[in-house]
């Protein structure tokens, strides 16, 4: 039987109409073109985030018959209801509560992160306020740069709280909640920890939601260019498959452009030595990771196993489910592959003492940047990559430097580490990882050719997916969850017996690395996402070579340098450990 959706009569600024039951004031108002402003507010359908703190209060609207103002974000329409959006009354409430929040703000608009990609700074223009008449005392607490992924700034923090609800509800990690009361009220960690000191995965969806500077990514821009300028060093650059669905949009390019022969033609003129493509080393991963897997099928190992390429992921696991820290695969994540391997093979290959080179990863996480210091991910005292940068970050030194990044000629990368297969370039999309494992792993396994690489059932942007693929005279069955509250769901799940999996890919940001927290801002709207994906899909499709091992600069690696593919040598160098913690 079909549900049928229960209706209310409303009437908002004089227009009569009908909406489900359940439906927000702020919701309706947009039938009739009624253009609420919202702060607070955060509607992220695909990410399965809504944020209807009702805090800042500039969504005020009049009820008729009411003597106080409503907030249009949290509040429900009832049958007969009649409001008024734009009466003198709501929109000198909503001024008003603007100015109370930027009287107790940091007026540093020019040096903040945010600027012009700032909520509270867009608000303001939009709702003209140049003067603010409440002058007084301003929060002041410690700025936290403990870690070496985010800033901390409590004093932009406007109590907002979407932060929290990603953390807490999205991300299920509970590192983020409101302290103290009134004037002093701040969104952190519990007891006013550090970020360094906590549980935090790192993975950037704090920053990714937080309307104003009060969260960023830890500030790698001047260091890179600093070590372009060491003139006696050699510096070079690898970025990976989901940078180039997003960096086109920092130049106001279309969501899901595809850059990638800008990027190569842009890291040169910045100056890098070597320009690499981290998709080379997806391609190196998936060798090593279905290499793995059929080892583990073929020996009786621990099943199922877990992608390990989502360094926040990897956080999350050594956090919270210590005890299944013999799923995950040991593979290092391909950033760190790519920096094992151009310290070692390509310093020999160049002859250039591995201490002399620099290694840059531009990243769609900032995650990332808490990965590069791990001690386990070093070659003796050398530290594999040297320093991430986000793909915002790369947006704005372009700028800097003034590039023209839409009119950039195709340029290439360095063949010797940048040849690449469509596999490699969907690890940027959710299943991404796993169907290019798989695409690698049927052939190994049945011993034929695999005619059709495009595994679609492993696709999609459903929270937790799971599909099944016929190997010859076994199925393999494979889970799939991004998000890591879903991740949380899946491994819950696998504790309790309920799930049977051969292969689990996991990704800790909604759609995955296209929706990292360290990609241009896509303020909630979540078919920007899809369109990323989809490109990552199109240039995939338009690869000539759409499987890993057939990538002949990896293979030519083997041949020369590793050995045997999950080998003593690819042990040595491309596989890692992980360390249970304590949760804080």
């Amino acid at each position: 039987m079909e549900n049928i959706l229960e209706m209310v009569h409303i009437r908002i600024n004089g227009t009569d109409l009908s909406v489900p039951k359940g439906t927000t004031i702020h919701e309706a108002a947009k039938l009739v073109n009624a253009d609420i402003p919202t702060l607070c507010h955060l509607n992220l359908e695909g990410f399965g985030m809504v944020n209807r703190t009702a805090s800042c209060r500039v969504c005020m609207v009049e009820v008729v018959g009411r003597q106080a103002l409503s907030p249009s974000c949290s509040e429900m329409v009832t049958e007969g209801i009649e409001i008024i959006t734009d009466s003198l009354k709501a929109v000198s409430a909503r001024r008003l509560n603007l100015e109370l929040l930027l009287s107790n703000h940091p007026m540093e608009c020019l040096t903040c992160r945010k600027n012009l990609q700032c909520d509270l700074q867009a608000l303001a223009k939009r709702l003209g306020i140049y003067d603010i008449q409440f002058v007084g005392e301003k929060m002041s607490r410690p700025l936290d740069k403990s870690s070496a992924a985010l800033v901390k700034n409590p004093d932009k923090c406007i109590m907002c709280r979407r932060c929290e609800t990603m953390c807490n509800e999205v991300q299920t990690c509970g590192i983020l909640s409101a302290n103290s009361r009134g004037f002093d009220a701040f969104v952190g960690p519990a007891f006013n920890l550090d970020m360094a000191d906590t549980s935090c995965t790192f993975c950037g969806q704090c920053v990714a939601v937080c309307p104003t500077g009060a969260l960023s990514e830890i500030n790698n821009m001047h260091k890179v260019w600093a070590a372009l300028l060491k003139h006696e060093k050699h510096v070079v650059v690898q970025v990976a498959p989901a940078v180039r669905v997003a960096i086109g949009e920092m130049f106001d390019m279309e969501p899901g452009s595809i850059t990638t022969g800008q990027l190569a033609t842009a890291f040169r003129r910045m100056g890098f030595n070597g320009v690499f493509d981290t998709d080379w080393a997806a391609d190196l991963t998936i060798i090593e990771e279905a290499s793995e897997l059929i080892h583990r099928i073929e020996h009786g190992g621990k099943l199922p196993i877990l992608t390990s390429c989502c360094p926040a992921w990897v956080r999350f696991f050594e956090y919270q489910f210590p005890d299944l820290l013999d799923i995950p695969s040991t593979c290092k994540s391909p950033q760190i592959m790519m920096g094992t391997m151009i310290k070692t093979y390509y310093a020999e290959k160049m002859n250039i003492a591995p201490e002399d080179i620099l290694v840059v990863s531009v990243m769609p996480c900032i995650a990332k940047k808490a990965e590069v210091q791990r001690e386990e991910l070093r070659i003796g005292e050398m530290k594999d990559v040297d320093w991430v940068i986000t793909t915002r970050e790369l947006g704005y030194m372009l700028k800097e430097a003034g590039i023209d990044f839409r009119t950039l000629p195709e340029g290439e990368f360095d063949q010797i580490l940048g040849e690449s297969t469509g596999a490699s370039i969907i690890f940027g999309s959710t299943g991404g990882v796993i169907e290019a494992a798989v695409r690698t792993a049927y052939e190994w396994i049945t011993h034929e050719e695999l005619t059709d690489v495009n595994f679609r059932q492993l696709r999609g942007l459903e929270g937790i997916r799971s599909a099944e693929v016929p190997l010859k005279d076994m199925t393999l069955k494979i889970g799939i969850a991004h998000g890591l509250g879903n991740a949380r769901k899946m491994l819950e799940g696998i504790q309790r017996g309920e799930l049977d999996f051969h292969a689990i890919e996991i990704m800790a940001c909604p759609g995955g690395c296209i929706g990292g927290g360290g990609q241009p801002y896509h303020h909630g709207d979540f078919s920007i996402i899809r369109k990323r994906q989809e490109a990552i899909y199109r240039e995939d499709a338009g690869k000539p070579k759409r499987k890993s091992h057939e990538n002949e600069m990896v293979m030519k690696l083997y041949r020369e340098y590793l050995g045997d593919p999950y080998g003593e040598k690819a042990h040595e160098l491309l596989h890692t450990t992980y360390t249970a913690k304590e949760m804080i």
